[in-house]
């Protein structure tokens, strides 16, 4: 018998067995909480960041102000729509007893839980949208483009205009002001959006109507 035999057996250190063990007890906490009662499936976090899709949730105080900002330009009895922008989405459903309904068009099919809500949306195919979704027929559509490309926004823009009755809040980097211009007519406004993780990118809304994120 070889005494050597054990020595190529990979160990991990104790360090990384702790780190390890800490993220699955982290991972059955978050998975206990989604089952028990007081789970709420619109609160911010409840699908996680997934970075590989360019995805970054805005801190909830950003949600909260940009979906009181979508209801208070949108009306009474309004329909909103966010484009890739979960967050606020999940914000206004928060938002219980107010008078609008909402949708959100995303990529990331984890979003199905919300149901008919939910609408499977690529922005490399910005107008293969259901039939039911109307040109025209919604108060406000919020968007946030997944990449700072003019490509994105571009593409990005033609569903905003599709879909919208006229005011578009578009959440973007500020290196697009110029870009956001010419696409979509929009004006930066003072009020900075925030995430729940530093971006190394400024952020910045832009709108076409007289705002209160000014």
């Amino acid at each position: 018998k070889m005494d050597g035999d054990d020595d190529d057996v990979p160990q991990l250190s104790s360090h990384t067995l702790a780190a390890l063990q800490e993220f699955y007890l982290e991972q059955q906490q978050r998975e206990g909480m989604k089952t028990s009662q007081g789970f709420n499936q619109y609160s911010i976090g409840s699908i996680e960041e997934d970075w590989q899709l360019s995805q970054f949730w805005y801190s909830d105080e950003t949600a909260l102000c940009l979906a009181k900002e979508a209801v208070l330009a949108a009306g009474k009895g309004a329909r909103i729509a966010c484009i890739s922008a979960p967050s606020v989405y999940q914000k206004l459903k928060e938002q219980e007893g107010e008078d609008f309904s909402v949708c959100i068009l995303e990529y990331d099919r984890r979003f199905s839980v919300y149901g008919e809500e939910f609408i499977f949306y690529d922005y490399n195919h910005p107008l293969d949208l259901p039939k039911n979704l109307l040109p025209h027929s919604f108060d406000i559509v919020i968007a946030d483009p997944p990449y700072l490309s003019e490509e994105c926004l571009q593409k990005t823009a033609e569903t905003i205009k599709y879909l919208t009755k006229g005011k578009i809040l578009l959440c973007t980097g500020a290196v697009m002001e110029e870009q956001a211009a010419k696409h979509l007519g929009v004006k930066m406004c003072k009020f900075i959006p925030k995430h729940s993780r530093n971006l190394a990118n400024e952020f910045r809304c832009y709108v076409n109507y007289a705002s209160g994120l000014d």
